[in-house]
């Protein structure tokens, strides 16, 4: 159950890591107030993002650890967060900005990042 709520925890983690990070590119071009905000004012904005993606995080590799009783080694943790995390992007990118094009390099790159995770549980 430990690695299941440990997935969770990083898509949820990733899906506000992403709007902190890309979010405000799409939210410039829908919103007047915030396309008139200045720089430091889209950098709080990502920051208040964030602080809910490490709420995610934070717990989501507590719980998962090994060492915490959890099911994965350290390695292990972060290429399942980095698919989690190309995966969400692929989805954001899709629904948010349409002008964004999907190529096969990009599909031949995500299955290089799932062989990854094959190779990462190998024993």
């Amino acid at each position: 159950m430990k690695g299941l709520y440990t997935i969770l925890l990083l898509i949820g983690s990733n899906i506000f890591m992403t709007f902190a990070w890309y979010g405000h590119l799409k939210m410039k071009e829908e919103y007047n107030w915030f396309a008139s905000l200045p720089l430091i004012g889209v950098i709080i904005f990502s920051w208040c993002l964030a602080f809910f993606e490490y709420c995610m995080q934070v717990p989501a590799n507590r719980i998962g650890f090994r060492d915490n009783g959890g099911a994965f080694d350290l390695m292990q943790l972060k290429v399942i967060q980095e698919v989690i995390s190309i995966v969400v992007f692929v989805l954001f990118t899709q629904i948010f900005f349409r002008n964004q094009t999907l190529h096969w390099n990009h599909v031949a790159a995500f299955g290089c990042l799932v062989l990854a995770v094959y190779f990462v549980f190998m024993k």
